[in-house]
């Protein structure tokens, strides 16, 4: 058995004396696309900030490709929520990706052109490259996600976490962004993601995390994704379940599933 891209035993993390996450047990597979999904304020976030150990933890503990977080940092890509970044920060589209490599070549070293070749490269598969000299404040909500998605690729990762990839963007920037996730998984990689979608989740993740403080359920998406896990997740906040889990049973993709789906 290979081991796990993520544990987490036994966590609990507060904020405060306030309680955010109690007893969550969960490991997720190597070369999986996972999804953690959740009412908002659930802790879903929270769960990727202990994971990188940028939270402390109150009690129990986590391991990334079966080491501690600091041992394999250099394997670990972090797309953080967008609302979290200061956009307003003076630097080209280039640079922000060009960051990417500092975990390979070192903060004081000057990018060499293969550093620089690498990040182009990134740019291009994002469809970003054209604007690799233009201020990244100068850039729409989903260029700018884009854009940090191209810094992700350029760390050449093994383990990709990331807060909301598709919050704030369009339908072809959402198709352009889970077209890339899944290449990543093809090639091996290990992505997971905070999502909030549930008429796409069954469709794009093939693993996945129900969460609300404490776990509810993990694994195969085509065994966790249930009626019954899902009202245990969101209780009386979700609406019109039978039209998702019927989706999931019979194999329909997005495009099939009633539009009307949501969580309220």
């Amino acid at each position: 058995m290979s081991t796990p891209a993520i544990e987490v035993h036994d966590l609990c993390v507060t904020y405060g004396h306030k309680p955010v996450l109690w007893d969550v047990d969960v490991n997720i597979p190597q070369g999986t696309l996972t999804a953690i999904i959740g009412p908002n304020g659930a802790g879903k976030s929270t769960l990727l900030k202990a994971i990188l150990g940028l939270v402390p933890i109150t009690s129990g503990y986590t391991r990334t490709l079966g080491a501690s977080v600091s041992a394999v940092r250099g394997e670990i890509a972090y797309v953080p929520q967008r609302e979290s970044v200061d956009w307003d920060f003076p630097v080209s589209v280039l640079d922000v990706v060009l960051m990417g490599r500092y975990g390979k070549i070192g903060w004081f070293k000057r990018p060499s052109r293969e550093d620089r070749s690498t990040a182009e490269r990134c740019l291009e598969m994002v469809g970003m490259n054209h604007a690799a000299s233009r201020q990244i404040s100068q850039l729409s909500g989903g260029q700018q996600q884009r854009v940090f998605l191209a810094r992700a690729l350029a760390q050449e990762a093994s383990l990709y976490l990331m807060d909301e990839p598709f919050a704030g963007v369009d339908a072809t920037t959402e198709q352009a962004i889970i077209e890339m996730l899944r290449n990543l998984r093809s090639a091996g990689k290990t992505v997971i993601t905070v999502h909030h979608d549930l008429q796409t989740a069954p469709e794009y993740f093939d693993w996945m995390v129900l969460l609300n403080f404490h776990l509810v359920a993990a694994g195969p998406t085509n065994t966790v994704f249930t009626p019954d896990n899902l009202q245990k997740t969101f209780g009386g906040k979700l609406s019109i379940l039978d039209r998702v889990s019927e989706a999931v049973r019979t194999g329909q993709t997005r495009e099939a599933q009633d539009s009307s789906t949501q969580v309220t």
